[in-house]
C-alpha cells in the first residue's frame, strides 16, 4: 500500500490486487462484501491518517478507481462541514462517502523502450494492434483501451504485459495531460511495422 499526501485536505491510497489478498479480499469482494470493505476502509483510513499525521474527523470522500491489472486507486478528501455543538458527537465517528467506479483499460509502465518492441512483438502475434505509448518521468507507458481488447483474453494480456513492465499506478488521465504521446494510436500496430 502507498499512501501519498496531496493537499491539506486530500491524500491518494494506492493498493494493489497483492495487498488486497494479504488482507483477505478479491477484486469481487469489493462489489459484493459492503461491511467487510466498510472495514477495509476504516482500516486504510487510520493506517493513512497515522502515517501522513494526518487528523480525521467530520465526512471524508472516497472515490475508488478499480484498475484492470493495477489495483485500486483512492483518493480521500476531509470536508469540514458546520456541526450543531449542541448535538452529542461520538469521536470516534466519521462519515464516509464512497464512490467506486471501476476502469476497463490496461496501463503498464516500462522502464526502456526496447521493451515495448519486445512486448508489442508479442501482442502483435496476438492479434492486437491497437494501444497508445506515452513518456512522463523517465518511464514508457502502454495504455490499452476497451476497443483495443474486444474478444481478447485480459488475462493473457495482462500477463504477456507483465512479463516486460509492472502496473502502472499513474492514472490514464494525467498520463494524457501531463505525458508525451509517442503514438496516439495503433502502438502496437506501428512498433511492429517500424521495428521488424
Amino acid at each position: 500500500m502507498r499512501i501519498e499526501r496531496i493537499s491539506d485536505d486530500q491524500f491518494t491510497i494506492f493498493l494493489t490486487f497483492e495487498d488486497l489478498v494479504e488482507r483477505g479480499f478479491t477484486k469481487d469482494d469489493l462489489w459484493h462484501d459492503a461491511s467487510n470493505i466498510q472495514n477495509l476502509f476504516s482500516d486504510m483510513m487510520f493506517e493513512a491518517s497515522t502515517e501522513l499525521g494526518f487528523e480525521l474527523e467530520g465526512m471524508l470522500l472516497v472515490q475508488v478507481h478499480l484498475m484492470q491489472a493495477q489495483g485500486m486507486h483512492i483518493i480521500v478528501t476531509q470536508r469540514f462541514e458546520e456541526i450543531d455543538m449542541e448535538m452529542d458527537i461520538d469521536d470516534d465517528f466519521i462519515e464516509m462517502k464512497v464512490t467506486l467506479d471501476e476502469s476497463n483499460e490496461l496501463m503498464f509502465s516500462f522502464k526502456e523502450f526496447e521493451d515495448i518492441i519486445q512486448v508489442s512483438s508479442y501482442l502483435g502475434a496476438s492479434e492486437i494492434k491497437g494501444g497508445q505509448v506515452y513518456h512522463m518521468d523517465d518511464h514508457y507507458y502502454m495504455l490499452l483501451d476497451d476497443q483495443d481488447l474486444i474478444n481478447k483474453n485480459r488475462e493473457n494480456i495482462i500477463a504477456i504485459m507483465s512479463e516486460f513492465s509492472q502496473p502502472s499506478i499513474v492514472t490514464s488521465h494525467r498520463l494524457k495531460e501531463y505525458g508525451k504521446v509517442i503514438y496516439d494510436s495503433n502502438a502496437i500496430k506501428q512498433i511492429n511495422q517500424d521495428f521488424f
